[in-house]
């Protein structure tokens, strides 16, 4: 099996490659950036280096061109991990989140189905489209989105829902926990927790960092996603998550722990972001009953991992960008 995967320049769609050319697969990568800095790229430190290419093609602008590459390469999967992601900036510009998560999504469906070359299509969504969930929820719990960023993933599943029942589409959806490890951003909050210590600058924790967050390491939810690709069932969604809730405010006393700091001298509480959820607990005992994933990476293991990926590039990293840039 070919694979294609959209978004290969973000987190989860550059670790995904990496596990990909790890399994053997060829695999064609497309993101509207050029490709950033290796440190952010897993697939660039893997054994295997060949049998991946990228094309650098926006999905807002150059669908023609995105099409033409599908049609040329023709892969029997297709893995969509593009989208705007952050949710606090969606309420500054909610009409960009709309355009690339809703209508540019859309229009690349529309295209797809018309290439019957493609057997699978892996929309990858999030846990966001539930809101708040106040127990484990399963895949079929009713979508309830607080956010311009939540609702944009809410409408293109149920977009993609249509386009089953209508056409037969063939889609997987798959809806991850908290994703971490070697190779995100900094403005995410393991990553920049860690560089915040090792640079002796004080981290701020919105809203105190009461809120609840299953963090699932990027090599588990890679397995999960490639067992998904291959062998869930079309027109299913699953979700991806470990059975540990923790609060924001102790994941980051744990990364204290680890690296010698103390917890009172290195944050402190501000506000809390606009329509923030306060917990997503995820039911993920369809993935592990029908596809037999689990995880395998504790949480405490994959900050280790973590915290030894920003050491070893730590003067790369100290160039690069802190804080989430907007791209329209």
């Amino acid at each position: 099996m070919r694979f294609l995967v959209i978004g290969s320049n973000s987190f989860s769609g550059a670790s995904f490659v990496g596990h990909l050319l790890e399994q053997g697969y060829e695999v064609t990568g497309v993101s509207r950036s050029p490709e950033p800095h290796p440190a952010f790229l897993p697939y660039r430190w893997g054994p295997r280096q060949s049998g991946f290419h990228f094309r650098q093609v926006d999905l807002n602008r150059d669908l023609d061109r995105l099409m033409d590459l599908i049609v040329a390469e023709r892969p029997e999967c297709v893995v969509n991990f593009a989208a705007l992601s952050m949710v606090g900036e969606s309420w500054q510009h909610p009409d960009h989140w709309m355009m690339t998560n809703v209508v540019s999504t859309v229009r690349l469906h529309e295209r797809l189905r018309g290439c019957d070359f493609v057997s699978r299509y892996v929309h990858v969504s999030t846990p966001e489209v539930y809101g708040s969930t106040a127990g484990p929820v399963r895949e079929d719990a009713p979508f309830n989105p607080s956010t311009p960023y939540a609702v944009s993933r809410a409408a293109a599943e149920m977009s993609l829902r249509t386009f089953f029942y209508t056409y037969r589409f063939p889609v997987v959806v798959t809806r991850t926990a908290s994703v971490f490890g070697p190779g995100q951003q900094l403005y995410r909050i393991i990553p920049r927790t860690i560089m915040f210590l090792r640079l002796g600058r004080k981290l701020q924790l919105h809203g105190g960092g009461y809120s609840e967050r299953s963090f699932i390491h990027i090599r588990d939810a890679s397995d999960a996603t490639l067992r998904i690709a291959l062998d869930g069932r079309i027109g299913d969604a699953y979700h991806v998550s470990t059975n540990r809730i923790v609060r924001v405010r102790d994941l980051v006393h744990l990364i204290c722990d680890s690296m010698g700091a103390r917890f009172e001298d290195s944050v402190e509480d501000v506000d809390d972001r606009l329509g923030k959820d306060a917990a997503y607990r995820l039911d993920s005992t369809k993935v592990r009953s029908e596809l037999g994933w689990t995880d395998r990476i504790g949480l405490e293991d994959g900050l280790d991992d973590t915290i030894r990926w920003v050491d070893r590039f730590l003067d790369d990293l100290q160039s690069q960008p802190f804080d989430y840039i907007h791209k329209a």
